[in-house]
């Protein structure tokens, strides 16, 4: 346990330290940042085509109404926190991409809710937006996270239990 632990905050502090970086915040974050506003949108646009993106930020064209998506906000760091975690856990290494590539669909598939829920949240009311936004889905995406991991858990190959000759 304390092998895992120890090799999960090494894992973590190597991914977000790289992920702080100009060069991956250029290549990588913001580009897929933007890409998750683009979704967004696209989603929302299906009922209401009164929505559009431009870079990270989503906007309503009859309010004027727009929120961006900003670096905690875009799902990033709660997969760095998976992928540590599943990368640290002693497991075959087809698991662990099976395990990273969903975790990354059902983290992101929540945290498209997350932004499209807070985008109208905003647009009725502004306290209840920050308090949404700050305390209920930073809450509900590591919850996700955990789930995710411990659904994960459950799926792995087993080990044969071995009897003990003691109890028969």
């Amino acid at each position: 346990m304390l092998q895992f632990f120890l090799l999960f905050l090494l894992i973590q502090g190597v991914l977000f330290t790289a992920e702080l970086t100009r060069p991956v915040q250029q290549a990588v974050v913001i580009p897929f940042t933007e890409l998750v506003a683009g979704l967004s949108a696209w989603l929302v646009q299906l009922f209401d085509a009164g929505v559009l993106s431009r870079g990270v930020t989503l906007w309503d064209l009859d309010s004027g109404f727009g929120v961006s998506i900003e670096a905690g906000c875009n799902g990033v760091e709660a997969i760095i926190v998976l992928v540590a975690a599943m990368l640290a856990f002693p497991a075959p290494w087809r698991h662990k991409l099976i395990g990273m590539g969903i975790g990354f669909l059902a983290i992101q598939g929540m945290n498209l809710l997350r932004i499209i829920s807070l985008f109208y949240l905003g647009q009725w009311n502004k306290t209840a937006f920050e308090w949404g936004h700050l305390y209920i889905w930073q809450a509900l995406i590591m919850l996700d996270v955990l789930i995710v991991f411990l659904v994960w858990l459950r799926f792995l190959p087993g080990r044969e239990a071995t009897p003990d000759p003691a109890h028969g």
